[in-house]
């Protein structure tokens, strides 16, 4: 058993697919119109084309709102993300403009750092020694 896919809430799947592609570089795997605005939109890391996808998904049901808020409002991020080098891509995003609410930060063999994806969610960037 793996895990095949995962997904983040998002307000604007147009908006999170530019964020997700074009600021993190993930790669956009299916793009399938589910009626109305709402699409079945993956992504998936350049390194894995057939590894995780990451589906960005919309957020119109009732009990999401409340729930990506308070994770938001409590600092928790909705994904993690594994990076070979935490403060070497902490200094690309910030680069582009992207906004952290936590520096790198290590705690023993773990460096983590937190940063907003402009469509709802915090999202924790780590590395493991």
């Amino acid at each position: 058993m793996w895990i095949h896919m995962t997904s983040v809430f998002v307000d604007d799947q147009e908006k999170a697919l530019r964020f997700y592609t074009d600021v993190l570089e993930f790669v956009k795997k299916h793009d399938v119109p589910m009626g109305g605005a709402d699409r079945w939109l993956t992504v998936v890391s350049p390194e894995a084309p057939d590894g995780t996808e990451l589906l960005l998904e919309p957020d119109g049901h009732p009990a999401v709102k409340p729930y990506t808020t308070a994770l938001v409002e409590d600092g928790i991020p909705a994904a993690a993300f594994a990076v070979d080098d935490v403060r070497a891509e902490f200094e690309r995003l910030r680069e582009l403009g992207v906004h952290f609410t936590q520096e790198p930060l290590t705690m023993g063999p773990v460096t983590t750092a937190v940063r907003d994806d402009t469509c709802g969610n915090l999202i924790q960037i780590v590395h493991s020694e």
